[in-house]
């Protein structure tokens, strides 16, 4: 009796675990899945389970693309807010079906490339598949299409059929930070406020148009274009170096905002990459601005 209450007792937990190998819905990756290199992607080009998808303009794209990639554009993932920027995730439902027309399941790795010199481009769809749960089966390609060209790589015109793919969103909560998120924790030790808007905008002392002076307050200013170098990020030591100018140190929170929530995700992947906990601020500072009884300070970017 106790042998066969014990055999019952063993099948039914293995019921409840999932099987090995099963597609997970979850989770961030590190730093190898991350960001691939165009080595490795030439060398995996024919992988059965690869989704690469060309970030950029549809023209950039006609006019010479990595075999085998789909065109994709920023207003597939974007949708107005009521803040006025373009920011805003989409539904889970909607984005699910956007993928899988793509070709998109969850078993596929999803390359993401940018077509010219938007690094933002793939870094806010790499967080748009990390929202979804998918963050662990995304990677950017370096450098990029114009990195993949420098090295006389293969282009073409020619436009793959697409399978599509059955896709399962789950929704991660810890990607999207929101206004009240942001307003409860200005100057809290351990939660960090990047700001990555180009340095004059951080440490305007006058409104400028619609815009009022300053920064969120507590905020410290890392612009993007710190981040990448033709293209490409910079060396794993030196972003570590710019986050930790930034006030970033180990164990904290990144709450990265820029404009509207497009330049702010090249500070979150890049926290991610390093591995950091990492949220994006989405309605940036056109929301903040745009609610006048929130505070702004003024100082000067370092």
């Amino acid at each position: 009796m106790r042998r066969l209450s014990l055999w019952f007792l063993l099948a039914s937990l293995a019921a409840a675990q999932p099987a090995i190998g099963a597609p997970a819905c979850g989770g961030h990756g590190d730093r190898n899945p991350l960001l691939v290199t165009t080595a490795w992607l030439a060398d995996h080009l024919k992988d059965p389970n690869l989704v690469i998808l060309a970030a950029g303009r549809d023209d950039e794209y006609e006019n010479g693309h990595i075999p085998g990639s789909l065109p994709f554009t920023l207003n597939m993932v974007t949708s107005q807010n009521t803040a006025g920027s373009n920011g805003k995730l989409p539904p889970m439902a909607s984005l699910a079906e956007t993928f899988g027309k793509l070709g998109v399941t969850n078993d596929s790795h999803v390359i993401l490339y940018m077509t010219k010199n938007s690094f933002a481009s793939v870094t806010r769809t790499y967080l748009t598949l990390d929202a979804m749960g998918l963050g662990a089966h995304t990677s950017i390609l370096d450098g990029g299409l114009p990195a993949w060209k420098n090295e006389k790589r293969p282009v073409t015109t020619e436009v793959p059929a697409v399978k599509p793919g059955k896709l399962d969103a789950c929704a991660q909560n810890d990607v999207i930070a929101s206004l009240d998120y942001v307003k409860s924790n200005l100057h809290h030790p351990g939660v960090d406020i990047i700001d990555v808007r180009v340095a004059d905008d951080y440490s305007a002392a006058e409104a400028r148009g619609n815009s009022r002076a300053g920064h969120i307050p507590g905020a410290t200013s890392l612009p993007a274009e710190k981040l990448t170098d033709s293209g490409k990020l910079k060396p794993a030591a030196e972003l570590q170096s710019l986050l930790r100018e930034a006030g970033v140190k180990p164990g904290d929170r990144v709450v990265s905002y820029c404009y509207v929530g497009l330049r702010a995700t090249v500070v979150y992947f890049v926290a991610r990459y390093l591995g950091y906990d990492a949220r994006l601020y989405d309605g940036s500072w056109t929301e903040w601005n745009k609610h006048t009884e929130l505070p702004t300070e003024i100082s000067a970017a370092k």
